[in-house]
Formats: structure tokens, C-alpha cells, sequence
């Protein structure tokens, strides 16, 4: 009987650091591996980087596309821009150019 009274005393003294422990070792695992952990928060960066450089990418394309929609506009005509677009769409030439198809595309040389 006596040591029954001895173990239940070493455990009354053991159970609250065992329960600090294995609720350190829970919330551990859910601060890493949880869904706001620090690997989701990892996850999360590298999509946001994915995204910022496809966005940086597409914003140049529309840049670019909005200074040649800027060419074609009535109060600003650029030559060059009416010279291309009217090679591409109408396949026409300067005298002495010579327009070659190639796979349903018009080349210029």
C-alpha cells in the first residue's frame, strides 16, 4: 500500500509537466504544420511571388499594347504603325518589296 501512496504522489507531481509538455507538443505541431502554420505561410509566399511576376508580366504586355493603340488613335497616327498594320492585314508592299507567304502568314523582304 505504501507504494501505491508513492506513485500517486511521484504523479500528482509528474501529471502537470506532462500535460505542459504534451500541450507545448500540440500546439507545436499546429504552429508548423497547421493550417496557418509556418509552412502554409511559406506556401503562401511562393504563390504570392508566382503571382506578383505574372502580374509584372502582364501589365508589361498591356503597356506595350497600350502605346500601340495610342499610335493607331485619329489625333496621333504614327506612319510606322499604318505602314505594319497594312502589310499584315492586306499583304501590301512598297514597289520593288516582294511578299512571300509562308504557313498562312505574310513576310516582308
Amino acid at each position: 500500500m505504501n507504494t501505491m501512496q508513492e506513485l500517486r504522489r511521484r504523479l500528482k507531481a509528474i501529471l502537470p509537466s506532462l500535460l505542459g509538455l504534451c500541450m507545448c507538443a500540440y500546439f507545436g505541431y499546429h504552429a508548423i504544420q497547421g493550417d496557418r502554420g509556418i509552412i502554409r505561410l511559406m506556401h503562401l509566399k511562393q504563390e504570392l511571388k508566382q503571382a506578383e511576376e505574372a502580374y509584372n508580366a502582364v501589365h508589361a504586355e498591356k503597356t506595350g499594347w497600350d502605346a500601340r493603340v495610342a499610335g493607331l488613335k485619329p489625333g496621333s497616327l504614327d506612319p510606322d504603325l499604318i505602314e505594319e498594320r497594312a502589310r499584315v492585314e492586306l499583304g501590301m508592299g512598297k514597289k520593288g518589296e516582294r511578299v512571300i507567304f509562308m504557313n498562312g502568314h505574310t513576310e516582308n523582304r
